[in-house]
């Protein structure tokens, strides 16, 4: 994977996402189809946490969290939250543009509470932290939106909806 391909795909699955975030029915960030499950805005801001991801893996060689300390975004609205969206997207955009080849084999370390949980290249990374955890997401939010009788827009085609 070359770095022109990572921001080529970051930019295509940034550009997806943020359709199906918008099509959220502002009243009803607050649903959530179970019990156990994220609401609708809960699971729409943790998206937005996952682009936020491009800068703990490409500024940093490790990241050491803390469950006692972390403070995930939680959108008070749907126009706050696709700002923020936006906003993570460029900075990420930004930070991937301002990278060369060497920084995607660079080695990169996920801890908690001082323990390693996982280590491998910054791409890798990405890929996992970023990208496919944005996209499993992404997944369950259209879910929601069919649940609540939303259209849901194409990802990697067109859905029953956008066929007429």
């Amino acid at each position: 994977m070359t770095l022109e391909s990572l921001i080529a795909e970051y930019n295509n699955e940034t550009g997806t996402t943020r359709r199906l975030l918008e099509r959220i029915p502002p009243d009803q960030l607050g649903w959530r189809p179970h019990p156990k499950s994220f609401t609708a805005g809960g699971l729409a801001s943790h998206i937005v946490d996952c682009v936020g991801w491009v800068d703990a893996i490409f500024a940093l060689d490790e990241l050491d969290l803390d469950p006692s300390t972390l403070r995930p975004y939680q959108a008070a609205s749907l126009g706050a939250l696709l700002t923020t969206f936006g906003e993570k997207v460029t900075r990420g955009k930004n930070i991937l543009e301002g990278l060369d080849e060497s920084a995607l084999s660079a080695s990169w370390r996920l801890k908690l509470l001082g323990k390693v949980r996982v280590e491998r290249p910054k791409a890798e990374a990405f890929r996992d932290f970023t990208l496919s955890h944005m996209i499993h997401h992404r997944g369950q939010l259209s879910v929601y939106l069919r649940l609540l009788d939303v259209p849901v827009p194409g990802a990697y085609g067109p859905t029953a909806d956008e066929r007429g």
